[in-house]
C-alpha cells in the first residue's frame, strides 16, 4: 500500500520526517573457546537495546585474551545477564520494549544487587561477583558508546557493588612440600615433552611424502606432519594411523597439546611466582635484557589499571631451573605451530582433531589438569586440610610469594614486590599458612617487651657479691638481710615485703609470695635459695606431663626461664650439685609451701 499523499498550504512548512524505529532482529551469536564453538541465544529477552549492548560486550570478552574462556564460564555471565534484563523489564515495564541505554539509572543497579543479596544472603560471594561481570560488561559497553550512557549511570560505573559482600578470606598456600613436589614433577614431565618431539624432529628428518612412498613408516607420516602440517581427519583415515597411536598421538611427536601447557605452565608459575593468567598470555617476544645470568620477562596485567605493562627479572640458564630457559624451550617447541598459525602467541597447541591453536589462556577446564595430576600421583598429596591436592595455579603463586614472606621475615617492603603494601598484605601476608608465624611473631615480641620490662634477677654470691648483671643498688643491710633468712619467702629472699610493687596499697604485705618473687624487683636470690629453686624446676618438669606444651607455656614459661637463664646460670656446677644433693636430702624433693598449692589449684 502506497503511503498516502498530504498536501499543505505554500505558507506551512513541510515539517521534517521522523527518524524509523531501527529493526532490532534476534540476538544469537557463536564464540570460539579455543576451536570448540558455543552459540549463545538471547533472542527471547525484553530490552532488546541493552540486550544486544550486553551480548556485544560479551561476545568481546570472550574473544580477547583473558580469564574469560572457559565453557561454564561463559554460561554463567549469560545467566546473569539474562537475570539483570528480565529485572530491568520488570523494573520499567511500560518502557521495556524501547528502553534505551540512556534510560538506565543508577538506582536500577543498585535495586538488582539488592535483590541478589536478598537472594543469596549477604554471606554469599555471589551478589559480588554477578555485579563484577555486569559492570565489566557495562564499561565495555561505554567504552564502544562514550555518549550512550547518562553521566549518573557512568558515574555508577566507577565502582562494583555498594553492599555486596566480597569473600573476604583469600587463598591459602600449599604446603611447601606440595609446592617442591609439584616444581618437580612439572619440570621432569617436561624433559619429557623435550624428549618426544625432538626425537619426533630426527625421525621426520629421516622420511618422505607418505602420499609416495606408503604411510606404513612412522618417519613418513611424522615427515607430513613436518612439512604439510598436523593431521587431521581429511589426511588419512584412523585405521591407517592406528597401529600408531592415532591422529593425536602423532602430532604430538612434533607438537604440544593441550595437556603438555599443564606441566609448562606449572613450572614457570613454581619458578617465578607470576600470575596465572599472565603466564598463560605471554607473547613470543617476552624475554628481554639477557644478562650475567638473569632475562626480563615482559607482560601485561590486564587486571591492573591501563592493562599495565610489567616485567619481571628471572634467572637465565641452559637448565630446565632457569626461568628463562623453560620459556626458551617453549619458544623452540612451539616455533612450527607459532608459524602455521602465523601467530606470536608463546603457547600454541594442537588439538584433538589436527587444528593448530594459538592460546593466550592455556588448557582450558580442570579435567585437563585432574589427568595429569592423577598420572604423576600428586593427587594423592595432602593439603593443609588433609585432603587431596587439586591443581590452582592462584594458589601456586599463593605459595612462591609465602616463601618470599618468610625469606623475608615478614617485612612488607621486602615482599611487596608488583603490589601495594596494602594488598600485599591483605592477600599474601595475611594467609591460613601464615598463623603459626605471625603467632610465634607476637609471642616473640611479647616476651622481649617482658624481657625489657624485667629486669634481670638479683643473684649475690655467699660473700655478698653481686652475681648478676643487673643494676639495681643494694645497700649493705638489703645484703646483710639477704644473706640471712629473716626476709625469706621460700624461693627467695624479699628486700622488703611490705613494699611489694604487686600490693594495693602502700604498707600492705606482699600478695604474691610464691614463684612471683622470679618477677618481682624486690627478689634477692642466693646459695641459700637453690634447693627450693631446683625443688621447683623439678616440679615445673612433672608438670610438663599434666599439660599441653601451649598451656605449660602459658603457666610456668617464664617462670622456668627466669630460674634457668637468670638464676641458675649465675651460680658455678659444683654449687649446683651441692644444692641438688642438699634438695634430695629427704628422698622426696622439698615440701612446697600451701600458698603454692593454692595457686596452682
Amino acid at each position: 500500500m502506497s503511503p498516502r499523499l498530504v498536501r499543505f498550504p505554500a505558507a506551512v512548512e513541510t515539517p521534517a520526517a521522523a527518524e524509523p524505529v531501527p529493526t532490532i532482529g534476534p540476538v544469537i551469536f557463536t564464540v570460539d573457546l579455543n576451536g570448540s564453538p558455543e552459540s549463545i541465544d538471547l533472542s527471547g529477552l525484553p530490552c532488546p537495546r541493552l540486550t544486544r549492548a550486553l551480548a556485544a560486550a560479551l561476545a568481546e570478552v570472550v574473544s580477547a585474551p583473558g580469564t574469560l574462556r572457559d565453557r561454564n564460564g561463559v554460561r554463567y555471565v549469560v545467566k546473569r545477564i539474562r537475570e539483570f534484563v528480565e529485572f530491568a523489564a520488570a523494573a520499567l515495564p511500560n518502557s521495556a520494549a524501547d528502553l534505551l541505554l540512556s534510560d538506565l539509572e543508577p538506582d536500577l543497579l543498585d535495586a538488582f544487587e539488592t535483590r541478589l543479596i536478598a537472594q543469596y544472603g549477604e554471606t554469599s560471594k555471589e551478589p559480588y561477583l554477578t555485579m563484577t561481570y555486569l559492570v565489566r560488561l557495562l564499561k565495555l559497553v561505554h567504552e564502544g558508546h562514550p555518549d550512550a550512557f547518562g553521566a549518573a549511570f557512568h558515574a555508577r560505573l566507577g565502582f562494583t557493588s555498594t553492599s555486596a559482600h566480597r569473600a573476604s578470606k583469600p587463598l591459602d598456600a600449599y604446603p611447601f612440600p606440595v609446592l617442591d613436589a609439584l616444581e618437580a614433577a612439572a619440570r621432569d614431565d617436561v624433559a619429557r615433552i623435550r624428549n618426544r618431539i625432538l626425537e619426533g624432529e630426527k625421525l621426520a628428518a629421516a622420511g618422505r611424502d607418505p602420499r609416495q612412498h606408503g604411510w606404513d613408516r612412522l618417519e613418513n607420516i611424522l615427515w607430513y606432519i613436518a612439512n604439510q602440517g598436523p593431521l587431521t581427519p581429511d589426511d588419512a583415515s584412523y585405521k591407517i594411523l592406528r597401529s600408531w597411536g592415532g591422529r593425536e598421538e602423532l602430532n604430538g611427536r612434533l607438537h604440544l597439546t593441550a595437556r603438555d601447557l599443564v606441566p609448562f605452565l606449572l613450572l614457570l608459575a613454581c619458578q617465578t611466582g607470576m600470575e596465572p593468567e599472565c603466564i598463560r598470555q605471554l607473547r613470543s617476544d617476552c624475554l628481554a635484557s639477557p644478562a650475567r645470568g638473569y632475562v626480563s620477562i615482559a607482560y601485561v596485567k590486564k587486571r591492573a589499571p591501563g592493562s599495565t605493562h610489567k616485567t619481571v627479572r628471572v634467572t637465565d640458564g641452559g637448565s630446565l631451573r632457569f626461568p628463562g630457559g623453560v620459556i626458551r624451550l617453549a619458544l623452540r617447541l612451539t616455533k612450527r605451530a607459532r608459524e602455521l598459525f602465523d601467530s606470536d602467541a608463546l603457547w600454541c597447541d594442537v588439538g584433538r582433531h589436527g587444528q593448530v591453536r594459538a592460546s593466550f589462556d592455556g588448557p582450558q577446564g580442570s579435567a585437563v589438569s585432574r589427568q595429569w595430576m592423577s598420572e604423576h600421583g600428586l593427587d594423592r598429596l595432602t593439603d593443609r586440610d588433609g585432603r587431596p591436592v587439586a591443581l590452582d595455579l592462584r594458589r601456586v603463586r599463593k605459595t612462591v610469594k609465602s616463601r618470599q614472606y618468610l625469606r623475608a621475615g615478614g617485612v612488607l617492603e621486602d615482599f611487596a614486590s608488583g603490589h601495594t603494601r596494602p594488598v600485599a598484605a591483605k592477600h599474601y601476608a595475611d594467609i591460613g599458612a601464615h598463623e603459626e608465624t605471625h603467632e610465634q611473631a607476637v609471642e616473640a615480641g611479647l616476651e622481649q617487651a617482658l624481657g625489657a620490662a624485667l629486669s634481670p634477677p638479683v643473684v649475690l654470691s655467699d660473700d655478698g657479691t653481686r652475681l648478676d648483671d643487673g643494676q639495681a643498688a643494694l645497700t649493705a643491710l638489703e645484703i646483710e638481710s639477704a644473706l640471712s633468712s629473716e626476709q625469706d619467702v621460700w624461693l627467695a629472699s624479699c628486700r622488703n615485703f611490705f613494699a611489694s610493687p604487686f600490693a594495693r596499697k602502700a604498707g600492705a604485705a606482699c600478695p604474691v609470695p610464691v614463684w612471683g618473687c622470679l618477677e618481682c624487683p624486690n627478689a634477692v636470690f642466693t646459695s641459700r635459695h637453690l634447693p627450693s629453686l631446683l625443688s621447683f624446676l623439678d616440679f615445673l618438669g612433672r608438670q610438663r606431663e599434666e599439660y599441653s606444651a601451649a598451656e605449660w607455656t602459658a603457666r610456668f614459661g617464664l617462670a622456668w626461664d627466669r630460674v634457668v637463664h637468670g638464676v641458675r646460670a649465675r651460680f658455678s656446677t659444683r654449687q649446683i650439685a651441692t644444692a641438688q644433693a642438699i634438695a634430695e636430702a629427704d628422698g622426696d624433693r622439698l615440701l612446697l609451701p600451701p600458698s603454692f598449692l593454692e595457686v596452682i589449684a
